[in-house]
Formats: C-alpha cells, sequence, structure tokens
C-alpha cells in the first residue's frame, strides 16, 4: 500500500496559503511519502493550480486531486488543463474527478443535478477520448455532441480516478476510469463493498486492477487523548456527513461519523489501522493530519509529532 498525504484544506489568507504549499509538498516529498493529494474546497484554491505550485517545487512525488467536480467545467476544457499540468509536472498528475454533491453543484453552483451518475459516465467517455489524444474527439452521447481536434497528448500515463460510492458509480469507474478515490469510507465499507465492486467492474471491461484511494483523518496522540482527536474531527470534518452519498457509505461500515475514521493513538495503533485498510484492499492511503491541542503551539507541536510518525510509517506499509 502506498501512503499519502492531503495538503491544501486548510484555511488562510492567500498569501500565506501558497508559501504553506509549498512547504507541506516540499516536507512530503523529503519525508519519503508516495503521494500527495489536493482536495477542492469549493470557496478556497483550484486544486490543479495547487499541483501545478506544488510541481514546480518537487521533482518525485506523485501530485493528485481529490477531487474536481466535473459539473463546473466542460470535459474538453478539464482535459486541456490536466494535460498541460501533468505535463509540467513531468507525468506526476493522478486526476482525481467526481459528481460531487447537491450542496455544492445544484445549490451553490445553480446546476442541475438530476442524474449525477448517467451524467458522469458521459462525461468520462468524452475526457478519456482526449486524455487519449491527439487527434479528434468525437463523442455524442446524452450530455454532449464534441467534434473537437486535439494536439494535446500525455507523454506517460495520467491515471483517472473517480469519486466512486454507490454500485452504480463503482461500475462506472470499474468500466471507464483507473480507479476511485474515496473519503468517509471505513474498512468494512471498502472491503465488503467498494473493492469488490469496482475489481469485478474493472476485471469484466478488461482493465487493470483498479487504484483505491482512501482518505482517513491521523493524530498521534496518547491513548488518553484518543477521545479528544475523535471530537476535533467531528468538529472541523464533519459538514461532509451531511451528504446523502455520504450517509450511505457509512451505512455500509462500521464508522457512524469522520471521527470513527480517525486513525490515532500511539505509532502502532496507527500502523495497525494502516494494515486495516490494506487488508480491505485499499492501495493508497492519504493522509489528513488532524493535530490537537489547546491553542496555536499546541496544534503545531500535535501536526509535526504526527508527520515524524507518518514519515516512519510510510517506510513499513509500502
Amino acid at each position: 500500500m502506498r501512503l499519502g498525504v492531503m495538503i491544501g484544506a486548510e484555511r488562510g489568507d492567500m498569501a500565506r496559503k501558497v508559501s504553506k504549499l509549498v512547504s507541506d509538498i516540499q516536507w512530503a516529498e523529503s519525508a519519503g511519502l508516495d503521494s500527495a493529494w489536493m482536495p477542492q474546497v469549493p470557496n478556497d484554491f483550484d486544486c490543479l493550480t495547487m499541483v501545478a505550485l506544488m510541481a514546480a517545487n518537487t521533482s518525485r512525488i506523485e501530485l493528485g486531486t481529490a477531487v474536481v467536480p466535473l459539473q463546473a467545467q466542460h470535459p474538453i476544457g478539464l482535459a486541456r488543463q490536466a494535460l498541460s499540468v501533468h505535463a509540467m509536472s513531468g507525468g506526476r498528475l493522478a486526476l482525481g474527478v467526481g459528481p460531487s454533491h447537491h450542496w455544492i453543484v445544484r445549490d451553490m453552483l445553480g446546476l442541475p443535478y438530476d442524474k449525477p451518475a448517467a451524467y458522469t459516465r458521459d462525461y468520462l467517455q468524452v475526457l478519456n477520448t482526449a486524455i487519449a489524444g491527439p487527434g479528434p474527439v468525437d463523442v455524442e452521447n446524452d450530455s454532449f455532441a464534441v467534434h473537437n481536434p486535439t494536439v494535446l497528448a500525455a507523454d506517460t500515463p495520467m491515471p483517472v480516478l473517480v469519486s466512486a460510492l454507490g454500485p452504480v458509480m463503482l461500475q462506472i469507474a470499474g468500466e471507464l476510469a483507473d480507479g476511485t478515490s474515496l473519503w468517509m469510507a471505513d474498512e468494512k465499507a471498502i472491503g465488503e463493498h467498494i473493492a469488490p465492486k469496482i475489481n469485478k467492474a474493472a476485471a469484466e471491461a478488461g482493465r487493470p486492477a483498479p487504484r483505491i484511494v482512501a482518505g482517513i483523518p491521523v493524530c498521534l496522540c496518547a491513548n488518553s487523548e484518543i477521545d479528544a482527536a475523535k471530537d476535533r474531527a467531528n468538529r472541523i470534518l464533519a459538514e461532509a456527513e451531511t451528504s446523502p452519498n455520504y450517509q450511505k457509505l457509512l451505512d455500509r461500515g462500521d464508522a457512524r461519523s469522520v471521527g470513527d475514521l480517525c486513525a490515532a493513538g500511539d505509532e502502532e495503533s496507527i500502523l495497525q489501522r494502516f494494515k486495516q485498510f490494506a487488508d480491505a484492499g485499499v492501495t493508497d492511503l492519504s493522509v489528513r493530519l488532524l493535530p490537537i491541542g489547546d491553542n496555536r503551539d499546541e496544534l503545531i507541536a500535535s501536526k509535526n509529532r504526527t508527520r515524524e510518525v507518518i514519515a516512519e510509517l510510510a517506510r513499513a506499509v509500502s
């Protein structure tokens, strides 16, 4: 299992955020992590722009988006942007995409959210053809009628990962993508629901075994502080639980909240939790660092301690 870190979700003013992004990705690469994943927060930095920034300040680490909402951009436009960033990064982009949620697409952007799975299938048909260029992109389906030439192509493979949670989306991801990017999925949900369905769909489509990228909060702490870590996760990360898509996914596992997904405790406890995710079929973990403390200095110290153990565990789980 490959170990990565989530970067860019923390709030901050624009000027300081740029320097923090550079600092964080340089730490991740120097720590030997395999990948870094940039979430697309609705009211924050553009995640593909973050990838371009981080690519300019690193040389090895894989850089992924988790994830780009499909409805916000035409597939030709996304293909053009992604292929450009992929080339700028030396072939290190993993393009995570997804249909997002009703409260983003419909309520924030004012766009339709009637048939997100069908739209995702139609979108991927165009996106995959454009990524496979150069040449004409001639795709007509229920959502698009595209006849667009392109001279762009990826010199090295650019994996496309889809945020697939339900059975239909997992079928689509297995057939048309290189894997899935997850949040709010525990070991049971992955092992009994996600992994079997996406692996079966990929095999039936004649595609390689898909990647399963799972995002989880992680906090190095004393056993007496585990409940505090879970409480903090529920305070700062719980907004995702309001989505019906995530609620259905929680129902398939043992976790009832994002706090239950948190790998918290000493180094051995965190390692054992990582191994449980690997046993469930996860190919990549994306760690959301979760510091605890009563003030800024304590939070920074907690984050640094968790960073140190993540760097050590990267060697243990690879």
